[in-house]
């Protein structure tokens, strides 16, 4: 999933370098009498063409709204709170995909007050807002303003509170000192005693957004998928969909159809042009629907999200065993028929519709694993585009068939007839969705600490499927649909050689070897009980308060890792940037690594309540407490995400995202900048 936040941080840094210093919003503002005894402070904000500032309330996990706080008021009192006097334009904005409110061109804020004599009036505060253009969006600004001069020894001075979004009282409960007693990193370094104090760990959570900007945002990047990657793993799926028994077989009967139907060969070519269009038109539409129901916010959300995890390793598993020919899922016969009822009653365009409809509902059996399991692929991207444009890329690839033997019917002979070989790819496919749905059950695992999926058990499961894969490509295993074979094919020998290659590939993992192939889908090497690999890097501390306490007894930095047990991404880094010899050697001697899961659903002792941008928020799992102290401190909430911090919680360097490069991550670790 793109980082919102690491996105705006970059961008800083590029304005800086390049002197091009945006200012689009410029503020004003004016003491306006409008009785004896009552008067409007107003806010006037001018903002340049293409550019917009968001509202007062803004959701969860948005930009940060403008907010207008006054810290001394003195000889006057507010009366009321800030009114808004401008348009609030609602709509959906591309940088953080999701529905929100803003202001184009202006925006007038007004506070009203009342005083006893108009020339003691003295306010002082500021105001802080963000801004964001179609393509890019600046950090959030604060703009001072005040009103009169202060007035010496004022009886009616007063210290307004500040918004509770703005203030460090978001903190986790402390009801006394932490003692961390007989704290060891390795077991050859001298115990260590150290006393946390409330003082120490709100010290600690004090927020950083501004410092990581001085040092220049955020090394690496997201990780996420580009929308090309994502077009094309819907092709591969599209194409895997063709050649199954579903499909295939229609492809002849339905292009004969349209070319029989019509004496016009001209019009037969359009028709069955137009219908591979409707497929992609209809798979398009469910990709839009899907995103417009869930929201991609919460599409990412679901894709990390252990219940949800959970119940599609059981939808995958039955898929599978559907595969495998123990039973056949279909959707209601009654629905295409009237689908294809509806064909015959109609004509035109409306037809053809019709007809591609009875396509995708009688084809489901075979297309729906796939396409499940490509869009639950994607939603980890965090885009409101990600599901269409997979769902594009899957409809061409399902639409290309009708179309071009339309257009040289003569390739109809050359095309393979339906067989068994159909059936042996519906299997291939079965034991690809049930090694696939052991990842998903993986992340549920780890979140809830079950224990039932650790690395070994997981890799044995998957060296025992791909070697069944082989023995089956070779044709020395029989499902119930399968017919007999005399002998193995030249494709099916070579795929099995790939198969068997990689569980022999997988073996060596069983003792330990980091399989950097497989990182992003088995379990972290932590949880292998045997392993005779030492090169792994294991964080030191699960706990930030405990691990930074610690790093301050060995006057050492620390490295915060904000990582989750569903995160490919932080697999792929543990796998392929930790274990280089290099990297090891550094963060295991010069720093204190503090892993914090931030989809942990471990319970906290004592749950708690936060405020974030005017919404209250129960803490009650470890994995909530991390993710807020990501978003509270460092303005974050994308993983991976690392921050090396000195002692008193303050940020040596700019944030580290995701680079499978060791070398840009050694230059992180050096604080040297990163030659791309």
């Amino acid at each position: 999933m793109k980082s919102k936040i690491l996105l705006l941080l970059s961008l800083f840094v590029c304005l800086n370098i390049f002197g091009q210093i945006q200012e689009p919003v410029k503020w004003t503002f004016e003491k306006k009498i409008t009785g004896k005894n009552t008067a409007d402070l107003i806010f006037h904000a001018r903002i340049d063409d293409t550019w917009h500032m968001y509202g007062l309330n803004i959701p969860p996990d948005g930009p940060k709204p403008t907010a207008i706080v006054i810290e001394t008021i003195q000889n006057a009192e507010k009366t009321g709170g800030i009114q808004a006097k401008s348009k609030l334009i609602e709509s959906y904005d591309p940088n953080f995909d999701m529905k929100l409110n803003w202001y184009a061109k202006d925006a007038v804020f007004v506070q009203k007050i009342t005083f006893t004599d108009p020339e003691k009036i003295y306010v002082k505060g500021y105001v802080e807002f963000m801004c964001c253009d179609d393509k890019s969006c600046l950090p959030p600004t604060k703009e001072d303003f005040s009103f009169g001069k202060p007035q010496p020894n004022s009886s009616t001075a007063k210290q307004t509170e500040i918004p509770a979004q703005q203030i460090e009282q978001n903190l986790p409960a402390v009801t006394s000192p932490v003692l961390l007693s007989s704290v060891t990193a390795d077991s050859t370094q001298a115990q260590t005693t150290v006393i946390l104090d409330s003082a120490k760990i709100a010290g600690l959570w004090t927020p950083v957004v501004s410092e990581l900007q001085n040092y220049g945002g955020s090394e690496g990047h997201s990780g996420a998928r580009s929308f090309w990657w994502i077009f094309i793993a819907g092709l591969i799926g599209g194409f895997l969909a063709l050649f199954t028994p579903c499909v295939w077989p229609i492809i002849p009967m339905t292009v004969s159809f349209f070319l029989k139907r019509s004496d016009n060969k001209a019009r037969g070519r359009r028709d069955a042009a137009l219908y591979g269009l409707a497929i992609i038109f209809i798979y398009v539409l469910l990709g839009i629907l899907i995103t417009l129901i869930f929201g991609a916010s919460a599409l990412n959300s679901l894709s990390t999200n252990a219940v949800f995890n959970l119940l599609f390793f059981a939808l995958l598993l039955v898929f599978a065993i559907s595969f495998f020919g123990a039973f056949e899922i279909t959707l209601p016969a009654s629905w295409s028929t009237k689908m294809d009822a509806k064909a015959d009653s109609t004509a035109g365009i409306l037809s053809i519709l019709f007809m591609a409809f009875t396509l995708v509902l009688v084809s489901f059996s075979c297309t729906g694993p796939i396409i499940g399991t490509l869009l639950v692929e994607v939603s980890g991207s965090g885009s409101i585009l990600a599901p269409a444009i997979g769902m594009l890329g899957f409809a061409v690839a399902l639409a290309i068939p009708f179309t071009l033997f339309a257009f040289f019917p003569s390739w109809l002979k050359s095309m393979p007839k339906s067989g068994g070989w159909l059936n042996k790819v519906k299997v291939v496919l079965a034991f690809l969705e049930l090694a696939l749905s052991l990842k998903f059950l993986s992340v549920a695992d780890l979140a809830y600490g079950w224990h039932l999926l650790d690395r070994e058990t997981f890799l044995a499961l998957w060296i025992v499927i791909f070697a069944l894969l082989g023995f089956y490509l070779l044709g020395k295993l029989r499902f119930p649909h399968d017919s007999e074979s005399k002998h193995t094919s030249v494709s099916g020998t070579m795929l099995a050689i790939i198969s068997l290659a990689f569980a022999v590939y997988m073996i060596p993992g069983l003792w330990g070897a980091p399989l950097k192939a497989v990182s992003a889908f088995a379990p972290p090497l932590y949880t292998q009980d045997f392993n005779l690999y030492d090169n792994e890097v294991h964080p030191q501390f699960k706990d930030y308060e405990a691990g930074m306490a610690f790093a301050a007894s060995q006057n050492k930095p620390a490295i915060i890792d904000f990582t989750g047990f569903g995160c490919v991404n932080c697999r792929k880094m543990e796998a392929s940037v930790w274990t280089d010899p290099r990297v090891k050697r550094i963060l295991d001697e010069d720093f204190v690594l503090i892993s914090l899961y931030v989809d942990d659903k471990t319970p906290l002792a004592q749950s708690y309540q936060v405020t974030e941008n005017g919404r209250t928020r129960t803490i009650s799992t470890v994995g909530d407490k991390w993710s807020y102290l990501q978003r509270h401190k460092f303005g974050a909430n994308a993983q991976p995400f690392y921050v090396m911090l000195d002692n008193q919680g303050k940020p040596l360097n700019k944030s580290f995202a995701f680079d499978e490069n060791p070398d840009h991550f050694i230059q992180w670790l050096e604080r040297k900048n990163i030659d791309k």
